[in-house]
């Protein structure tokens, strides 16, 4: 499978594309400091600038691997950055891959992570080799499961991560998105 990278795609509301230094610090004020949005998406509180500038920093190193996939997602208006998208698992021999996402908390119930999702589906499936895209959410995170739900991924007994590791799913909720039976709309 042939990788390209962090390539920038555009929703109605949203730039989505590589992060720099200068989200530093609109990632600190809108999520990555704030503890709520972080035990939601499973990460750890950067609570100093500092933090950030070295979190920013390994993504941007990692940027020169054409199999890392990991987008700040910038709310046009504001032309502000509000979370993240990413492909945490790159599975190359399935060509499939695990979406994770989050937004800040002064953006939640306003639709971006749909938004954001749905837009990488669609620029995934356009534009890619990946077959197959997946996502799960622990069933007590509720704000997640209706990003999925609402999403145009489907509900699925498990996903890739699951089936390497030889566990069944337990308190996750997994979805899935085939490119054979995908559609742009």
């Amino acid at each position: 499978m042939q990788h390209f990278g962090t390539k920038a795609f555009e929703t109605p509301r949203l730039i989505c594309r590589p992060f720099t230094q200068e989200d530093c610090e609109d990632m600190f004020k809108n999520w990555a400091a704030n503890p709520r949005v972080q035990f939601e998406y499973g990460e750890p509180v950067y609570d100093t600038v500092q933090k950030v500038e070295v979190l920013l920093a390994e993504y941007i190193e990692k940027y020169q691997n054409p199999d890392f996939y990991r987008w700040a997602i910038v709310e046009k208006s504001r032309m502000e950055n509000i979370g993240q998208i990413a492909f945490c698992k790159v599975y190359s021999d399935r060509r499939t891959a695990e979406i994770e996402y989050c937004i800040g908390e002064p953006f939640w119930g306003s639709g971006y992570a749909g938004e954001a999702l749905n837009g990488l589906i669609d620029f995934t499936f356009g534009n890619t080799e990946f077959l197959k895209l997946e996502a799960y959410h622990r069933s007590e995170n509720i704000r997640s499961g209706r990003v999925l739900e609402k999403s145009k991924m489907h509900i699925t007994n498990t996903v890739e991560r699951f089936v390497r590791e030889n566990i069944s799913p337990h308190n996750e909720v997994c979805y899935c998105i085939e490119k054979d039976g995908y559609t742009a709309f």
